[in-house]
């Protein structure tokens, strides 16, 4: 089990965010998390699940074929 935990804090901090952000995560339940005690920590991995899942990937915009006048 070498699995790293990590506080509300820290978990903003990785994503970018305020630590409201991911207090909201947890509670409408969107992201996976442990309560030690009275303390809520996040494993590494329930957060790149979570950045994973909510990954948009870029489409081509790009013309499939041009037409050509003969």
């Amino acid at each position: 089990m070498n699995e790293r935990y990590l506080s509300v804090g820290q978990v903003a901090e990785v994503l970018g965010t305020s630590v409201r952000f991911p207090r909201r995560l947890i509670e409408e339940r969107r992201i996976a998390y442990v309560k030690v005690g009275r303390h809520v920590r996040i494993s590494e991995s329930a957060v790149r699940k979570f950045i994973a899942a909510n990954t948009v990937e870029p489409i081509d915009l790009r013309p499939t074929h041009l037409g050509r006048a003969a």
